[in-house]
């Protein structure tokens, strides 16, 4: 019983033992699963953290280097920047020398031109003068010679009536004595008849009549004497006289002859300035010519190029060449409907002319563009009148740069030139405009910025008129953001001028940037919408390949370019000569020949 207890103990013991261990086993397991579950949650942890710390490094990382590449992109950006803007103010502040420079050279110029105009005018003055007194001494001479003649002639005259009267008086009263004495003669002899009876009366008259002859015979002595003497001064003074008149006629061919020679050295010296004048005009040209030449350039390069291997050999002129003549043209800006005008003007020159061979359709082809750009003959009549100049534009064509070189270029003309800065937008304009009419010396009327632009041109106008300028330019301000104020505002500088000086001649020119090529045209478009424009300043062909556009306004709008600019200096906006624009775009110069012509046809 006892072992059956100690037994059943001992199992329940074992099976208390067994269920320990299991429970220490199951409890080991599980802090094993535990330790095992803990440590792969903390190498999770650990690997989440790790890799979040390795995101986070990677983006901190890429953010720095995105940053440092901005950093770097920007460093490079503004060296940039400052580079581009250190060589633009460069190239403005050579501008601005180059352009004062020129400025300085054509006020010295200038006032040299006047200078020896002056000089010459004083000259001319004198010499008028000198003659004037000369003519003055002589006429007073020739007053004083006749006056002193009539005197001499009066005083003769009377010196000769007294003496006349003087002998007359002189005779009367000897006659008058000799009847005295012949009557106290007689008396005597009555007296003394009685102490002379011997004596007959017969010989007593006789002795009277022989005392009275003898009398008369003495007074008619003295009255041949008296004429003989008055006939020897009067011939004496005729004598004077004529010689008198003799040295004057003498000093008078001297003088003549003296006057002859000066005025034949005025002429010579006229001549010889007239020449040099032309031969410096002729020299002028050729380089006004040169400097087109050169400022075309690009453009010729652009054109001529294509053009010369369509006019060498023996090309055939069918469809393909006209078709390969007008691609030039329109890749040159010249415009579709401009370049197909040329083309028929090409081709009906060719068919007139009977052209078979694509070489003699050069010739053709410039005075076909040439024909697309005439400049009427009254095209610059305003320039000889009071005149009001417009100048309209967008921003950065050129256009205040263009106030100041048609002041100085009107100014070099001996007009009276003043400048109204009616861009009062644009920061800096009326600055710039002030320089330019410094430059030029010429007068500026403005007003702060922001100010009304018509009320600019009304202060200009009438100071135009009160100060009798020959040409009042107005510089306006270029906005094309909204038409409708482009508009408005134009209108309201005309109503102003018309208003204002309805007699004053009208002259409203666009300025167009030559780079900017077809935007050029509608630009002149837009404007001519705007304002009723009269013609067009095409800057800036130096430097581009799109020359064409200035055939291309004209050919489109009807407007006639009146200058246009080949660079920076004054004299390098001209006048537009179609035909020199042609010869330069072609680079043919015919200017020696013209000139030669002309000197023989002078000649």
């Amino acid at each position: 019983m006892f072992e059956f207890f100690k037994s059943k103990k001992r199992k329940e013991a074992e099976a208390a033992e067994a269920a320990r261990l299991e429970e220490e086993r199951l409890a080991a397991e599980k802090a094993e699963a535990e330790r095992i579950a803990a440590e792969k949650a903390a190498a999770e942890k650990a690997a989440a953290e790790k890799a979040e710390a390795e995101r986070i490094a990677a983006e901190k990382a890429a953010a720095e280097k995105a940053a440092a590449e901005k950093a770097e992109a920007e460093r490079i950006a503004a060296e940039k920047a400052a580079a581009e803007k250190a060589a633009a103010e460069k190239a403005e502040a050579e501008r601005i020398a180059a352009e004062k420079a020129a400025a300085e050279k054509a006020e010295a110029e200038r006032i040299a031109a006047e200078k020896a105009a002056a000089e010459k005018a004083a000259a001319e003055k004198a010499e008028a003068e000198r003659i004037a007194a000369e003519k003055a001494a002589e006429e007073k001479a020739e007053a004083e010679r006749i006056a002193a003649e009539k005197a001499a002639a009066e005083k003769a005259a009377a010196e000769k009536a007294e003496a006349e009267k003087i002998a007359a008086e002189k005779a009367a009263a000897e006659k008058a004595e000799a009847e005295r004495i012949a009557a106290e003669k007689v008396e005597a002899e009555k007296a003394e008849t009685s102490d002379n009876s011997e004596k007959s009366e017969a010989d007593k008259e006789a002795e009277m009549l022989a005392a009275i002859e003898e009398e008369n015979r003495r007074m008619a002595e003295k009255m041949r004497e008296l004429e003989r003497r008055a006939q020897e001064a009067a011939l004496s003074r005729f004598k004077e006289e004529q010689a008198e008149a003799d040295r004057r006629a003498a000093a008078e061919v001297v003088e003549i002859d003296a006057r002859r020679a000066e005025q034949e050295r005025l002429e010579a010296e006229y001549e010889a300035q007239r020449l040099a004048a032309e031969k410096a005009a002729a020299e002028a040209n050729k380089g006004v010519f040169k400097r087109l030449t050169e400022g075309l350039a690009k453009t010729r390069n652009s054109i001529v190029s294509g053009f010369e291997s369509l006019f060498s050999g023996e090309n055939k002129i069918d469809d393909d060449f006209y078709e390969s003549i007008e691609e030039i043209l329109v890749m040159s800006d010249v415009g579709v409907k401009t370049s197909d005008d040329i083309i028929e003007s090409l081709k009906e020159k060719v068919k007139e002319k009977k052209i078979k061979n694509a070489s003699e359709c050069r010739e053709l082809l410039k005075q076909s563009i040439e024909e697309q750009m005439n400049v009427p003959d009254d095209a610059y009549d305003f320039i000889n009148k009071k005149s009001v100049v417009m100048l309209i534009g967008v921003n950065g064509a050129g256009k205040t740069t263009t106030v100041g070189k048609l002041a100085s270029q009107y100014k070099a003309l001996g007009k009276k030139v003043m400048i109204a800065a009616a861009d009062t937008f644009r920061a800096a304009a009326i600055d710039q405009v002030a320089t330019w009419a410094e430059r030029a010396g010429v007068e500026l009327i403005a007003q702060k910025e922001g100010s009304d632009p018509a009320a600019v041109v009304f202060d200009a106008v009438r100071a135009a008129k009160s100060r009798d300028v020959d040409i009042l330019i107005c510089d306006t301000a270029g906005r094309l953001q909204n038409k409708k104020n482009l508009m408005d505002e134009l209108n309201k500088i005309d109503r102003v001028i018309t208003r204002e000086y309805p007699e004053a001649s009208r002259e409203t020119m666009v300025v167009l940037d030559g780079a900017t090529g077809q935007n050029a045209l509608s630009q002149a478009r837009i404007f001519n919408e705007a304002a009723k424009i009269s013609g067009i300043v095409m800057t800036k062909l130096d430097g581009t390949a799109k020359g064409g556009i200035a055939i291309a306004v004209q050919g489109e709008l009807g407007i006639p370019v009146k200058y246009i600019g080949v660079g920076e200096k004054i004299d390098d906006l001209q006048k537009f000569n179609p035909h020199d624009f042609v010869n330069a775009l072609f680079g043919d110069d015919d200017s020696e020949n013209e000139s030669s012509e002309q000197t023989e046809e002078e000649q």
